[in-house]
């Protein structure tokens, strides 16, 4: 780097005599260290531009650049120096360097501090990395199932809701602020979004049919998101509404739906609880629901319903049941709208700020992605706590 310090005091120069032979010029050495500084840090920047650096991702350091060598005893001079000697600071092209960007500026001390920046490689909604949570099944938590496993109580009564849920400490006074993406698993560059963007606190609900479930299961996990299992319920109008074959139907006798239920949660593992897909006419039958809420608390289960109204008989006989669960306050994206779904959030926040704690739950529209995580890039700072379902939920069990 360029520092300032005292140089040796300049001897007057005497008057050449007419006769005296010409000499060559002398070299300005306060001007020759400033030319290899700034030939360097040219170079620096050039190399930088053509070649990149690819794990940049902002700026990646400060570099105080020295000048090459010229003689022992040149002296060392700042830039302010330089301009009161009368340097010519165009003609290093110093007034073309950027100040903003690729290249600092030049401090109090004299130093050039070169900054080198590139352009984000990285969506502007890439989360912060997290730790993954542990692989699934986790020993001792299934049960041979007819597509693969089901959960169970461990038998030291450790539940799946305990043990796949993300790991959670929430901060006094802060209401918390919880936020389901559903749908997952179908679309695939929708549900790599969801998991590669969405900050590990937003937990990820899987539609039961979707290939390669497990696979997606397992990524998700891995990258610090809590899962969910959504169960295809019967809706009023079924041919608006596909809700595939394994439907849990409110006309179904009791051994029906649990045999479906099976079908639907041996599908994969590793997802601390489920979510109602549809299920508006399922949910009002207390005869249909409550073997269905009785079976999920055997297996440690919980259950967040999503749209259904906090009152109906599936909540009912959920609680009836001692079946962990709570309802999504707010779906966040009826309107697939920006604008809609940011007021939507904002409704969140106030709930939390009434309540204490609030759920939001929206489909795995891009729109919906985007917006959730810009969103929750910064709740924080306005004093909430960004938390997974199953803590929330936790939360308001505690409160009971």
């Amino acid at each position: 780097m360029i520092r300032p310090r005292l140089s040796a005091q300049r001897s007057p120069q005497r008057p050449a005599s007419p006769g005296a032979k010409r000499r060559l010029p002398q070299i300005n050495h306060k001007l020759a260290a400033l030319g290899a500084a700034v030939v360097f840090a040219f170079v620096a920047f050039g190399a930088v531009q053509l070649f990149g650096d690819p794990s940049a991702a902002g700026p990646r350091s400060v570099l105080a650049l020295e000048p090459g060598s010229t003689e022992g005893d040149a002296p060392v001079v700042s830039f302010a120096e330089a301009a009161e000697d009368g340097a010519d600071m165009q003609h290093f092209g110093l007034d073309e360097l950027p100040f903003a960007g690729e290249i600092g500026e030049i401090d109090a001390t004299g130093e050039l501090r070169v900054a080198v920046v590139e352009s984000p490689s990285t969506p502007i909604n890439a989360r912060r990395p997290a730790s993954p949570l542990p692989r699934a099944p986790i020993a001792g938590l299934t049960e041979p199932g007819p597509n693969g496993v089901l959960p169970i109580i461990a038998a030291n009564g450790r539940t799946p809701a305990q043990a796949y849920a993300r790991p959670f400490t929430p901060v006094a006074g802060r209401p918390l602020i919880s936020v389901v993406v559903g749908g997952l698993g179908f679309n695939a560059r929708a549900t790599q979004q969801a998991i590669d963007e969405l900050p590990p606190e937003i937990t990820l609900s899987f539609v039961p049919y979707a290939d390669n479930l497990q696979t997606w299961i397992d990524r998700a996990r891995a990258a610090g998101h809590e899962v969910m299992l959504e169960l295809p319920m019967e809706p009023f109008d079924p041919d608006a509404d596909d809700t595939g074959p394994q439907t849990l139907l409110a006309s179904a006798t009791s051994q029906q739906n649990l045999t479906r239920l099976d079908q639907l949660l041996s599908h994969a593992a590793g997802y601390f609880g489920v979510t109602n897909y549809q299920g508006a006419r399922f949910a009002t039958s207390a005869q249909a629901s409550a073997p269905v809420a009785q079976a999920l608390r055997r297996r440690g289960l919980a259950f967040i319903s999503s749209g259904i109204g906090q009152r109906s008989a599936l909540n009912v006989e959920a609680q009836r049941a001692g079946l962990p669960t709570a309802a999504a306050d707010r779906i966040i994206d009826v309107r697939r709208e920006a604008d809609a779904i940011d007021d939507q959030l904002l409704n969140l926040e106030a709930l939390a700020l009434q309540n204490s704690s609030a759920i939001g739950a929206g489909f795995a529209y891009p729109v919906t992605i985007e917006q959730v995580g810009r969103w929750a890039r910064d709740v924080e700072t306005r004093g909430y706590q960004l938390a997974p379902a199953s803590a929330v939920l936790t939360a308001r069990a505690t409160r009971r």
